[in-house]
């Protein structure tokens, strides 16, 4: 066990598990209620809603899977880099809209939203399924950064020893999201981006010093993972497939439950415009996080004999962690594992109260209990966020780790699938509910059976048009199924002549002009 690094590691957790108690105290409000207890009140202005949307989209996972990503597979890891360079155009322009009819009529959830815009339960409980199923694999891969640096800090991974740190940590994580709700991991995430931030700086600044400069690092990186392969006439080769990753990973994200909580939680339209054109920093630092899977590749760590059993553990999920080890002090070594650490706390918190928020909202209060007070849902909410995380451990511990990598795969293609219903239901109602139940139903099947064929090991479909073969991300490719099936029922509705269903937001709902 390495002494030094493990006390620093476990300092840091013992003081984010204090923030985590006291955050219950900041910005006081009723935390019997939902709202408050759910979504902070919608009380978290510019700089606060900063850090926890940068800490809910920016995850430990992102911090060990990036760089591994590119370790592995090369230039196809940058993917990452467009991808969170798109979704803030997109979100500058989509997610005031669907703050502000949130705000308006007390919306916790984007199956609320749905619900009222389209007038159907059976959607708006297919949207909260959909999230809640999309989000479980996605906590249970928070665990895996966690994982990897006990495993690094020399704790033996395997057996009931080897998963007690992470049931601490998680049990720790459980206390005080119940406790405190959406305001610990908005305090956490904090002191979570500053020590990314330091990390990160380091390690752009050490470990090229020590290895002869980015001229070297390039020049040490096998050519076939520095570009993509062209593509040619018979086959678009990596060029769709790199596309198509970023542009459907794009629109996914802030669809995920999580991402919607975290922008129902700000304090205005604008605050969320300011962040919108602010959080590309993130995007800087996540360039420069993919760059330490070419540090690794130029370093040999993967050759060095202390590091072979953890690279035949953890595989290149070990790249980051062995970096580290390698070129820093002990000392530094624990906080860098402290922030991987927090950075899968952070957005494992977000993700069970967006999952219990959902569940309570859209499936117990509108098919179990209609009558529900304000105490009773935030009770159910609280009980919720405990058993997800619970899931979330059964799910790691229980299953080998490719299993919830795979499943992550399915979580990307599903959610995408709530896009026609969320974000084309805040411009217009054109598409009907039927349309839309249909179109969803489409993508879900034809978006799974893509990444069955696939056997859950990539989510790269090729198509053939012709003689020509694209590759792309299924998640795209059973979306567009989707749209296209979701405007042919709805034609159909209309020629039919059947009932449109009831809208009950106003055109005046949309328009957040006056918030501050």
């Amino acid at each position: 066990m390495n002494a030094t690094a493990t006390g620093v590691f476990v300092f840091f957790f013992l003081a984010i598990t204090v923030l985590g108690f006291v955050a219950a105290h900041w910005r006081r409000g009723d935390l019997a209620h939902l709202e408050e207890w759910g979504l902070g009140g919608r009380r978290f202005g510019t700089i606060v809603t900063w850090f926890l949307v940068g800490g809910d989209l920016y995850t430990a996972y992102t911090f060990v899977a990036v760089p591994a990503l590119v370790f592995g597979a090369g230039a196809m890891g940058f993917f990452a880099v467009p991808y969170t360079i798109l979704i803030y155009p997109f979100g500058f322009l989509v997610l005031p809209k669907l703050w502000s009819v949130a705000k308006r009529h007390g919306y916790v959830t984007a199956a609320d939203f749905v619900s009222a815009r389209h007038g159907s339960r059976m959607l708006a409980l297919a949207i909260a399924v959909t999230g809640i199923i999309a989000t479980m694999p996605y906590i249970a891969l928070q665990l895996v950064g966690i994982e990897v640096v006990i495993g690094a800090l020399g704790f033996d991974t395997s057996g009931f020893a080897g998963d007690l740190p992470l049931i601490i940590a998680f049990a720790i994580l459980a206390a005080y999201t119940y406790t405190s709700g959406l305001r610990a991991p908005a305090m956490i995430a904090i002191v979570k981006d500053l020590l990314i931030y330091i990390t990160i700086i380091a390690a752009i600044i050490v470990v090229p010093v020590q290895l002869g400069g980015f001229s070297h690092i390039f020049a040490s990186v096998p050519p076939a993972k520095v570009l993509l392969k062209a593509p040619d006439a018979a086959n678009m080769n990596g060029f769709s497939a790199y596309a198509t990753l970023a542009v459907g990973s794009a629109f996914a994200l802030f669809l995920y439950p999580h991402s919607v909580t975290a922008v129902l939680s700000s304090s205005s339209g604008n605050a969320l415009r300011r962040n919108m054109a602010m959080l590309p920093a993130y995007s800087l630092v996540l360039g420069l996080l993919a760059l330490l899977g070419f540090m690794a590749l130029a370093s040999g760590v993967q050759n060095m004999p202390e590091f072979q059993p953890y690279f035949k553990a953890f595989g290149p999920n070990f790249a980051v962690p062995a970096l580290f080890l390698h070129f820093f002090p002990s000392w530094f070594v624990g906080l860098a594992f402290a922030a991987i650490g927090i950075g899968a706390l952070v957005p494992a918190a977000i993700m069970s109260i967006a999952a219990a928020n959902l569940y309570t909202r859209n499936i117990h209060r509108e098919f179990v209990n209609r009558n529900m007070s304000h105490e009773q849902e935030t009770h159910v909410a609280k009980l919720v966020s405990l058993v997800v995380k619970v899931g979330a451990l059964v799910f790691i511990i229980g299953l080998p780790l490719k299993f919830a990598i795979q499943l992550q795969l399915l979580g990307g293609i599903w959610i995408i699938q709530t896009l026609p219903a969320i974000v084309l239901g805040l411009y217009t109602r054109k598409l009907d509910y039927r349309g839309l139940l249909a179109g969803w139903a489409v993508g879900i099947v034809s978006g799974t059976w893509m990444a069955a064929t696939l056997k859950l090991t990539s989510s790269i479909y090729t198509i053939h048009l012709g003689s020509v073969a694209i590759p792309g991300y299924a998640a795209l490719w059973s979306l567009i199924l989707n749209l296209i099936v979701a405007v042919i029922v709805s034609v159909v509705v209309r020629v039919a002549g059947m009932a449109a269903s009831e809208d009950r937001t106003r055109p005046e709902d949309y328009l957040d002009v006056l918030e501050s």
